[in-house]
């Protein structure tokens, strides 16, 4: 058996470390291919129908969460997975660098396929209330507080941390992961101070004027006694506070994929 892990790019060396002290309790090899690896991502409600023209695969086969192997613009042993980053249905190609123009040509020569960066999906994901590492998730941060409680299975048997998240279950989690709106023009980013009935309650963790709905949004860790929908906040911007709303995420219903 083998697995694939794909970390955060800023966390290669603590992930792999950490996965390395991990994999000498077991029968296991730890292998970084960082290096030899490319990536690259379709997203939008149409990316099946795109990539189905250049692959072999059956992709109306593939679940969201799973993954294929097969040939994609003549080149063989591509890892087709049903998975993104932006709440759009989409898929991530992951094949050897060297064949990273040829797949990359193939994609953006159907015409149908605009190149987009790490800003338009940095939009895309908070949008969608997904968490970003160095925003949202730091090393203080438990996935129970983070809303990310259906990654972690604490029936299913001991695994590193499972005895502290129980801990924190039972004993009441502090603090959570909320979204929020404003009414205001002026916007949020990471970094600026959250009040709580006028008392500093940490920082924005991710903020933007949402281009798809136009209005400001964010997210910030409150009191687990105000991560309430509807509850009131306040965000500093500038030197001003303005009001803001806890609301429920994902901020945008109707992307291709919930």
């Amino acid at each position: 058996d083998h697995l694939m892990m794909v970390v955060n790019a800023s966390n290669v060396q603590k992930d792999l470390d950490h996965i390395q002290r991990i994999g000498k309790r077991f029968d296991a090899t730890v292998v970084d291919e960082s290096e030899q690896t490319a990536l690259l991502a379709l997203q939008g409600p149409e990316a099946a129908r795109i990539l189905q023209s250049l692959t072999d695969a059956d992709l109306s086969a593939i679940k969201y969460y799973h993954l294929t192997v097969g040939t994609v613009a003549g080149i063989p042993d591509i890892v087709i997975s049903r998975t993104g980053y932006t709440g759009e249905d989409g898929f991530e190609l992951y094949f050897a660098n060297q064949h990273a123009e040829k797949i990359w040509n193939a994609l953006t020569g159907t015409g149908e396929v605009t190149p987009a960066g790490l800003g338009c999906r940095d939009s895309l994901r908070l949008e969608m209330g997904m968490a970003l590492y160095g925003n949202d998730l730091d090393d203080t941060v438990t996935p129970l507080e983070a809303n990310l409680q259906w990654l972690v299975k604490l029936k299913k048997g001991e695994f590193v941390g499972r005895e502290a998240l129980v801990r924190q279950k039972e004993g009441g989690i502090p603090r959570k992961l909320v979204g929020f709106t404003s009414e205001e023009r002026a916007f949020p980013r990471h970094g600026y101070p959250v009040f709580v009935n006028g008392e500093p309650s940490g920082e924005v963790k991710s903020g933007t004027l949402s281009p798809t709905l136009g209005i400001p949004i964010g997210t910030a860790y409150v009191p687990a006694a105000f991560a309430a929908e509807g509850s009131q906040i306040e965000v500093e911007i500038r030197g001003k506070r303005v009001g803001a709303k806890v609301v429920k995420m994902p901020f945008y219903k109707d992307a291709s994929h919930l």
